[in-house]
């Protein structure tokens, strides 16, 4: 009889948790026992671990062994515990020595050959496992650079199990593993599209600006040719590269969903997201009946997801956005355990005044949808949702005499960008010491009680309450909107023009 431990981590979520790996060697009949609440995947691995061993030299115990996966009231999904549960089986068989408790994390998938495969989500792992005093990790050879990621770990990247034998041997010496560069391709595509391409539209390259500066949701309303993808397309280069804490805690979303790029690993710019009007919600805010991945919305945390046609989308979808809008968190329940996404991102949402998209124009190809059709269509986004939009901006097609205007005096991203970034200090320096980064995070409780403003500036916003055009939602919204435009213009705090822009770039139609 021999008992082995190694450990390996459990990624729920976003979130990893250190998982005790015991194996047990015991007289009687020769089988593999999988305990512990492991998924299909993971009791798949019992033939996949046993066909590696083989194909990499090593004798398969001719005993009773029972693996446990411990706590084992914690589910378990995926093969990311192949490497570890196969250590620990020939430790206990005296193949390698036993492992020292806490000395190692091991992650990743044994393909029948013996080669070590990569997996997802190994970059919440080592955060795990870091943050858990245990700094030395085993990963995929192509996963190394994701996992070196993680300040204080020690990566030991490994090609396949036999390497692997080796290195708790101490015959093996892994490559050493260099932080990888941050990843700037993003910011070439978006410089490809700049701001100074879009004629006209005065109004809605403010609510960009706005927007960007202060994270605040975005509504564009207008017909086709206006400019409503073309401003939101242009949205992600007036945004500034992502801090270290930002980055990595968008690149272990990426990780969790497969989407990560494995020569380039950490995410530098804010992620972009523009799904087709067919999304389901499960695609949206992710889904899985095991193994739950993050949707399109996570993936565009701390970055900008993008909705056109936005009435087209399925009501179901638009209304799961409701959440995440308010908290920056999308929860999936689920029997066994609720999912934890963070999904704090922009939203950019653009649609037609109505179905045949030709409302206000005039002559033979003026509309002709009844006023019925009309309200219905306008309908499809609840008001609820559109209470959550910080800027709803109605822009018309722009005159040929703008667009001759318009030549060559537009201000490009550049010029652009840079307000955004000093407004962006102005904002971290006035939120230092809280959780927020910026304006449109801040509780309007808060923001109220630790920067208030006298009536005499609130006057237009506290009417327009009392009248009913603003909820006490909206109202807040406007409040953070004003302080964003202080932050542009570089006020210590905003005035009544800033209360009164930020009022007309909330309430649809009011003249500006």
């Amino acid at each position: 009889m021999a008992l082995a431990r190694t450990l390996a981590v459990a990624v729920i979520g976003v979130e990893g948790h250190l998982i005790e790996v015991e194996a047990h060697l015991a007289g009687g009949l020769p089988a593999l026992a999988l305990i512990g609440l492991p998924d299909a995947a993971l009791a798949e691995s019992r033939d996949r671990i046993r066909a590696a061993v083989l194909n990499s030299g090593q004798k398969w115990p001719d005993e009773r062994i029972t693996v446990g996966l411990f706590p084992a009231t914690l589910p378990k999904s995926g093969s990311g515990f192949d490497l570890a549960m196969a250590l620990a089986i020939m430790a206990a068989a005296g193949v390698v020595p036993q492992p020292a408790p806490g000395h190692r994390v091991l992650v990743g998938e044994l393909a029948l050959d013996g080669r070590v495969r990569p997996v997802r989500g190994v970059l919440p792992a080592v955060l795990a496992a870091v943050d858990a005093g245990v700094t030395r990790v085993v990963v995929p050879a192509r996963n190394a650079a994701e996992a070196a990621l993680v300040p204080g770990a020690e990566v030991e990247p490994v090609p396949d199990l036999r390497s692997a034998i080796g290195l708790l041997r101490g015959e093996y010496e892994p490559e050493a593993v260099a932080v990888p560069p941050a990843d700037h391709a993003a910011r070439g595509a978006e410089t490809e599209l700049d701001l100074a391409d879009v004629a006209g539209q005065s109004r809605g390259r403010l609510a960009v600006e706005v927007a960007g500066a202060g994270g605040h949701h975005l509504y564009l309303q207008g017909p086709p040719g206006g400019g409503k993808t073309m401003l939101a397309e242009r949205l992600p280069g007036l945004l500034p590269d992502l801090d270290l804490a930002a980055a990595i805690e968008v690149t272990a979303v990426h990780s969790v969903a497969g989407v990560l790029p494995p020569e380039t690993p950490l995410i530098s710019r804010p992620p972009y997201r523009s799904p087709h009007h067919t999304a389901t919600p499960a695609a949206l805010v992710g889904a899985g009946s095991t193994v739950i991945r993050p949707g399109l919305a996570c993936q565009a945390h701390r970055g900008i997801l993008f909705l056109d046609e936005a009435p087209e989308f399925v009501r179901t979808a638009l209304d799961a956005l409701r959440q995440p809008l308010e908290s920056g968190v999308i929860e999936i329940a689920r029997a066994r355990t609720t999912i934890r996404f963070p999904a704090r991102f922009l939203l950019v949402l653009a649609a037609n005044p109505c179905p045949c998209a030709r409302a206000g124009t005039v002559g033979p190809n003026a509309c002709e949808c009844p006023s019925a059709v009309r309200r219905r269509y306008q309908a499809r986004l609840s008001g609820p949702l559109l209470d959550r939009i910080d800027l709803q901006v109605e822009i018309g097609a722009p005159t040929r005499a703008e667009l001759r205007a318009d030549v060559g005096a537009a201000e490009p991203s550049a010029v652009v960008a840079a307000r955004v970034a000093v407004a962006r200090a102005a904002m971290a320096t006035r939120l230092r010491g809280t959780p927020w980064r910026t304006n449109a995070e801040v509780p309007g409780a808060v923001l109220r009680r630790r920067w208030p403003l006298p009536a005499s500036v609130t006057f237009a916003a506290d009417r327009a309450f009392e009248t009913g055009a603003l909820t006490a939602r909206g109202l807040d919204r406007v409040l953070r909107v004003a302080w964003t435009l202080a932050d542009l213009e570089g006020l210590a705090r905003p005035g009544p023009a800033e209360l009164g822009l930020a009022l007309d770039l909330r309430i649809p139609g009011r003249p500006g």
